[in-house]
């Protein structure tokens, strides 16, 4: 077991238990108590547990994704326009990746039935894409997020990096113009850290409200983007920022 499998199965057992003791996790996990002890120690720096006396207890998570069933109606008009923008970029025989954002299932909905490769952590991507014959469809697999309804975790990013793509579009909980790209939890950074990595060619789709702020985890420094698709809402201060760092964006 990797490590990064072994802390998720121990944030796993102590959310879905309450508390657990340093010993029964050692058995579990067939590591030392030692190491379980310096496991739970990191875990609680980065906050996804506290520590008790002889072992860890659960905490309430302070940074929830949103459900899907919210994001899909939150600014759901500025989303369409930026994913049917998207398409625009997309060749036949591109190899191309789609996370499991809202506007990235908006996109799948508006592809043409083409001789393409998409590459996806989204189960609301894969059904979209189901139908259309000349697409072929490839998911990573991994730990389900039922908020999101996406595979997340080292199963995902292991599966990411086993591959290449033309063109990853992705979308993130904040932009901020000094910090980078964000999201609302590790889990998800982490995954959108792999897609960006393996593409040639980043294209953040972020409506106007996402911009100037900063969610939970960092995913990117704005210089790993190539191209920003936003709605025409952005404000003219940040449009010239961005311009001034050399950083394409198109509003629609």
């Amino acid at each position: 077991m990797l490590v990064a499998e072994r802390y998720e199965k121990i944030v796993g057992l102590v959310n879905d238990r309450g508390s657990i003791r340093v010993s029964e996790l050692s058995e579990l996990c067939h590591v030392t108590e030692e190491t379980i002890r310096r496991d739970l120690d990191r875990l609680e720096k980065s906050g996804r547990l506290r520590r008790s006396h002889g072992g860890a207890v659960h905490i309430k998570e302070h940074h929830p994704e949103t459900p899907y069933g919210e994001r899909e109606i939150m600014h759901a008009e500025e989303k369409r326009s930026i994913a049917k923008e998207a398409v625009k970029r997309i060749q036949p025989n591109d190899r191309i990746l789609l996370d499991a954002s809202t506007t990235a299932w908006y996109m799948a909905a508006n592809l043409p039935d083409i001789p393409l490769t998409v590459l996806t952590n989204s189960i609301k991507v894969v059904l979209e894409l189901s139908g259309k014959e000349k697409i072929q469809v490839i998911s990573t697999g991994g730990l389900l997020s039922q908020r999101s309804l996406s595979f997340v975790g080292p199963l995902a990013e292991r599966t990411l990096e086993t591959y290449h793509v033309d063109k990853c579009f992705f979308s993130c909980k904040g932009v901020h113009l000094e910090r980078g790209v964000s999201e609302s939890n590790e889990l998800q950074a982490q995954v959108k850290q792999r897609m960006i990595g393996i593409a040639d060619q980043v294209f953040l789709l972020a409506d106007s409200s996402k911009f100037g702020l900063q969610s939970f985890t960092h995913v990117s420094e704005l210089n790993g983007v190539s191209e920003i698709i936003t709605d025409h809402h952005l404000d003219q201060l940040i449009q010239q920022q961005l311009q001034e760092r050399s950083i394409k964006v198109t509003m629609v």
